[in-house]
């Protein structure tokens, strides 16, 4: 798996049926800053041979303390099936070589009655060693996506066969958690059965759970090997590069390189801003979303009017932060009754229209949106504090991007714009915010009431009132906005980090990572400082960790080979080479299209010759 990006469209199916029918992104590839952790003892490596063994014997040997107990532990050999308790079938991945899994449960959890989302015996963390002559000395942890939770700790069923792959191929030592949640029922887990928030999982589940992946991996590791890791590695995409970020901010020792890619910080701020397409349709256009065909018809003449270079149309937008596009005033995708040209049952009227400058603009407190010409909802990405306090409350999703997310609707699930309702992780957030059940879709448990898709009814000013409850209500929410940009502490460990966010990403809008990096830059002493030990890349076509985010399913992105990012974060922190701008090529065919990605603020400059050669452009 290694750098998982070709791989992250599974992990974010997986995230997203597991948070009953919403999710992120995992690993590299649809989310806290969690102050005051209680301490978590760590195990000094044993000395002379590793006393630990691969059989029921460990779960009495390793007690790295008193909240952590050894639930599970199972040998795999090469090219057995990765099951457990059940029967293997056809598809159920095998071990790529000799592994060791160990199943982890760190208490306390939160008590309540059975069967309840809030209900959790502990942190679930599951762990994958190499043989021990395998072994390569490193730790390389992965992240996970939307509300995670899963069955990390459970002893009936496997929850990553990507950090077994890790394990077999790779030859590290990898981990995953259910970040101290179980329950399948989305965010409703962060509610207790009385309605009030459930501050002891939202703490877990927003930063406790990952440091303590991280501690117990490295424990176990080195009782394990009988020596300590030589480098550990965070791994993630969407929740993941979130995590990742945290890791940075709170416990910046926990790993000494991290990818954080397309990552969910600000939560409640862009998540809530998930929502506000459907209130979108629902107040300008009776509840009734434009179809996919219509989406698509605008979307692409976007990208049309955005994605040419030297005469040539790219297929997708290059610099999406440049596209002022407008669909009010393209006769072209406007129905004829409304003086357009467009006869099709795919046309758009004035109304539809000014509803999706809407989405491509932005979460605003009334409801409103300015010209694209005036303000294409770009231009608060490069500021250097938090967008919010005045009339655009968040960003939106960048022209040309498949605003119903054409890859989730192949899956059967809902993006942001979807025809057939809300994004679930929007809908119980916003429920988790006016600690309101009924808010949330019928998905969203509660012992108070069910969910009853009450979204539908908030107005505009209601939707922003959430977003400054979501803020408000952030110690009672473990600080999962994750938006602290005081990185010093991991610059001064001498800690590497390397972020990239698609610019056609159909979750998270790619505007609030750039703001993110301008406010560690401004805090930390300057772009150059922050380009020692951070670096963010901007990716052109890329969707929420898969190569093709755009509406155009004829769009050929170049993206990353499956461990280049993973590579370029290990030299750096190994060897001390500095990454600079990348080459990516299309995956598969004949004739590969190759693109170089940039080190912001830098951006892709076309000089002369074939556009789809890297050569062809400089970063400037």
């Amino acid at each position: 798996m290694k750098t998982h990006q070709p791989l992250a469209v599974s992990a974010i199916v997986a995230a997203v049926l597991a948070s009953g029918c919403g999710g992120g992104g995992n690993n590299n590839t649809l989310p806290f800053i969690g102050f005051g952790n209680p301490p978590v003892a760590t195990v000094p490596p044993p000395s002379g041979p590793a006393a630990l063994t691969c059989d029921d014997t460990l779960k009495a040997s390793f007690k790295p303390d008193a909240s952590t107990s050894v639930v599970a532990v199972k040998s795999f050999k090469k090219g057995d099936a990765l099951v457990l308790g059940g029967a293997a079938t056809a598809t159920t991945p095998v071990a790529a070589n000799d592994v060791c899994m160990v199943k982890l449960n760190v208490g306390p959890g939160n008590s309540g009655p059975e069967g309840a989302p809030s209900t959790s015996p502990g942190i679930g963390i599951e762990i994958w060693l190499p043989s021990k002559a395998a072994w390569n000395s490193r730790v390389h942890a992965l992240g996970g996506g939307g509300w995670q939770g899963g069955v990390a700790g459970s002893a009936a069923a496997i929850a990553s066969s990507d950090a077994a792959d890790v394990a077999g191929k790779e030859g590290a030592v990898s981990s995953t958690t259910d970040t101290g949640h179980a329950s399948l029922a989305g965010g409703a887990f962060a509610m207790n059965p009385d309605g009030t928030i459930n501050k002891t999982l939202w703490t877990d589940f927003a930063s406790r759970g990952i440091h303590e992946q991280a501690v117990k991996t490295k424990a176990l590791a080195a009782a394990y090997y009988g020596t300590p890791a030589k480098y550990a590695y965070w791994d993630g995409g969407s929740t993941g590069g979130r995590q990742g970020l945290n890791l940075a901010q709170n416990n910046p020792t926990d790993f000494d390189g991290i990818i954080a890619n397309y990552p969910a910080i600000n939560w409640t701020r862009f998540i809530t801003a998930e929502l506000y397409p459907q209130i979108v349709f629902q107040r300008d256009l009776g509840g009734v979303a434009p179809t996919r065909a219509q989406q698509d018809l605008v979307s692409n003449a976007a990208v049309a009017a955005c994605d040419v270079v030297a005469g040539q149309h790219l297929g997708y937008v290059l610099d999406p932060a440049s596209c002022t596009y407008d669909p009010t005033t393209d006769l072209t995708v406007l129905c004829t009754s409304d003086g357009g040209t467009n006869a099709t049952s795919a046309c758009v009227t004035k109304v539809q229209a000014a509803a999706i400058n809407k989405v491509w603009y932005g979460m605003t407190a009334d409801g409103s949106a300015p010209s694209p010409a005036t303000d294409n909802g770009w231009s608060a990405a490069s500021s250097s504090t938090l967008p919010g306090s005045a009339n655009q409350r968040w960003f939106g999703q960048s022209r040309g991007t498949s605003l119903y997310g054409a890859m989730f609707a192949g899956f059967g699930l809902n993006g942001l714009t979807s025809p057939n309702g809300a994004f679930p992780i929007a809908s119980d957030q916003v429920a988790l915010e006016l600690q309101n059940s009924t808010i949330g879709d019928p998905s969203f448990v509660n012992a108070t009431g069910n969910g009853q898709s009450l979204w539908k009814q908030l107005s505009y000013a209601q939707l922003s009132n959430a977003y400054d409850r979501g803020v408000t209500l952030q110690p009672q929410f473990g600080n999962i906005n994750t938006d602290n940009p005081d990185l010093s502490a991991f610059k001064n460990r001498g800690g590497k980090m390397l972020t990239w966010h698609g610019l056609a990403d159909e979750l998270i809008m790619a505007q609030g990572t750039v703001n993110y990096y301008n406010r560690v830059a401004a805090k930390t002493g300057g772009l150059s400082d922050v380009q020692g030990f951070y670096r963010l890349y901007l990716v052109p076509g890329a969707g929420h960790g898969n190569p093709n985010g755009t509406s155009n399913p004829a769009a050929e992105v170049p993206y990353f080979t499956p461990t280049q990012f993973y590579d370029a974060l290990t030299a750096w922190v190994e060897k001390g080479t500095a990454p600079d701008a990348l080459t990516l090529q299309t995956l598969g065919g004949a004739a590969a299209k190759t693109r170089p990605i940039c080190v912001y603020p830098k951006k892709i400059t076309y000089t002369s010759g074939d556009t789809g050669s890297a050569a062809s452009y400089t970063c400037s």
